[in-house]
């Protein structure tokens, strides 16, 4: 029954009660010097952070709201983002709010067509702090988004429910290693251990790592020397509300307001 109402609010364009935008953080190569790519955060028209917004998501409102994050962070894509190809979309979304993947994916897909954006640009995002109520279809949906063009990605990698059973399951492109799992690994040899970890397995299935949350030079330099090329963080740039931040000598964008 679940199931039948979020496939229906799919297709509902009835508008969400609280009013919400988007700021994006720069994911970066570190291999190649450029900007790899943005990631699109939830954030409140006037700057309140992702929290306040996603507090006032319930079970009414879970399908539309990741129907429209999905649209707006494409829209602003159109507008700010490079001409680059190489340049992707990072967009976090709800497993738990899909119904039928094809489905659910057409208004994102009519969105990146009406703004101009490449579809094959984008990448989603499903965090591991989610409690994932049927890994079955979470298979179904990663499968029927690579077969599509887009990109997947395990977000929080090491600080949710599934862990490695996730990977036993299914392959998405790329894992993201939470920041509390880096946070201090230059200092840690634990944690040093664990990442170095993760890149092996990594590395053997065929999936690009990065390391998010990087706040310091030394936190920098050893997940480098790890073999991770891909990092985003506040080390690098803060997100900015409706604008691409300038990352020195990878610049890319204009700089408005901070998030």
């Amino acid at each position: 029954m679940e199931r039948t109402v979020g496939c229906a609010a799919c297709r509902d364009s009835t508008p969400l009660p609280f009013a919400f935008t988007m700021a994006f953080q720069p994911i970066l190569d570190l291999s190649t010097a450029r900007v790899w790519g943005y990631e699109a955060l939830v954030r409140g028209t006037n700057g309140e952070p992702a929290g306040a917004i996603l507090s006032q998501v319930n079970d009414e409102t879970r399908y539309r709201f990741d129907q429209a994050a999905r649209v707006k962070a494409i829209e602003l894509a159109g507008k700010l983002f490079p001409a680059d190809e190489d340049v992707r979309l990072s967009i976090n979304f709800m497993p738990n709010a899909v119904y039928e993947p094809r489905a659910c994916i057409r208004a994102s897909l009519e969105a990146a067509q009406r703004v101009g954006f490449s579809h094959r640009r984008i990448m989603f995002e499903f965090t591991e702090n989610e409690r994932f109520r049927d890994i079955e279809h979470l298979k179904r949906i990663v499968a029927a988004y690579r077969q599509q063009g887009f990109m997947t990605a395990l977000d929080d990698f090491g600080a949710g429910f599934a862990g490695l059973s996730l990977l036993a399951n299914f392959q998405p492109d790329l894992i993201k290693i939470d920041m509390d799992v880096l946070r201090g690994l230059d200092a840690d040899a634990r944690r040093r251990s664990i990442v170095a970890g993760i890149v092996s397995i990594g590395h053997s299935l065929g999936i690009s790592i990065l390391a998010e949350g990087i706040e310091t030079a030394a936190e920098l330099e050893t997940v480098r020397g790890l073999g991770i090329d891909l990092v985003q963080g506040y080390h690098f740039a803060r997100p900015l509300i409706e604008a691409l931040p300038v990352v020195p000598g990878m610049a890319l964008g204009a700089v408005t307001r901070a998030a």
